[in-house]
């Protein structure tokens, strides 16, 4: 049975591995060593203060999003499942989590950034990111039916 459920504890080795084998692949301008640096802040820090969702199917968890307030934080799928349609369910339901999402993607991200455009995301301006000085783009996904 294929499910997006809430994270559980056990979930974290997982989900850890998951975040760091996509995070190399999709940010191969970025030092492996420095996503291998952030491993504990994801442990301790991230992961426990987000509300963290996984994709889980027979085989096991092989995509996770997790949302800081309505800050998409993280949406990473496994590297070998990516191009399922896992990164498109696990995006549909963050969104029906908010009627408004932000999130930043690297502008040397370009595959990340077809899929955000494709589902809805906008472009609202680029800044440097703190931590790796490269050009990030923030962009914003607002729900068309809002209750205002």
């Amino acid at each position: 049975m294929t499910m997006i459920r809430p994270f559980i504890p056990t979930d974290m080795d997982t989900v850890l591995n998951i975040w760091l084998e996509a995070s190399i692949k999709a940010h191969d301008f970025v030092s492996p060593d420095f996503w291998h640096s952030k491993l504990n802040l994801m442990q301790e820090v991230y992961i426990p203060s987000s509300e963290t969702y996984v994709y889980e199917d027979a085989e096991g968890i092989k995509g996770f999003f997790s949302l800081y307030n309505n800050t998409l934080a993280a949406i990473f799928v496994d590297p070998s499942d990516q191009g399922s349609g896992i990164g498109q369910q696990l995006l549909a339901k963050a969104k029906s989590l908010r009627n408004k999402l932000d999130l930043t993607v690297y502008r040397d991200n370009k595959k990340s950034i077809k899929f955000y455009q494709q589902n809805g995301f906008t472009a609202i301006k680029e800044q440097p990111d703190e931590h790796t000085g490269k050009t990030e783009i923030l962009m914003a996904y607002y729900s068309t039916n809002q209750d205002t």
